[in-house]
């Protein structure tokens, strides 16, 4: 099925670089934009980018980070999209609460401050979940 004019072995692919990118933001730096997400899967995957001119392709994007999380959250219980924000912005977008919600992580309804406070907690729990992850010992 195609979603956003993308096949299912498409998403797969950015799915699992996009993941692997942001592991590796977790265990660096920590943030990074929509824009600089998007310009690290066309140069890591050949693909067409995202054009955020289009309402569809910016619903496409938040589609793909919500493949990621879904990939990634039975390992983590962590939203690793948390990530990613609007560039030269302190906020993650409107989808990343919606599958917060969804995932029962944050309740329906939630004020701009309980939101805010979540987003601050899982960025802070995804980098130190990832800082550790690579190092031998007990933590």
């Amino acid at each position: 099925m195609h979603k956003y004019g993308r096949d299912e072995e498409t998403w797969d692919q950015l799915a699992e670089v996009g993941l692997e990118f942001l592991i590796e933001r977790a265990q660096g730096s920590g943030n990074t934009s929509y824009a600089d997400f998007n310009d690290a899967l066309v140069e890591r995957t050949g693909l067409p980018g995202f054009d955020f001119e289009r309402a569809d392709q910016r619903a496409g994007i938040g589609y793909l980070l919500g493949l990621i999380v879904t990939r990634n959250y039975p390992e983590t219980e962590l939203m690793i999209s948390a990530l990613v924000t609007h560039k030269g912005g302190t906020d993650p977008g409107g989808g990343f609460y919606a599958l917060a919600t969804e995932l029962k992580l944050l309740r329906p309804g939630a004020s701009k401050a309980e939101k805010d406070a979540f987003w601050v907690d899982q960025y802070i729990r995804v980098q130190k979940y990832y800082s550790r992850a690579g190092r031998p010992g007990p933590y």
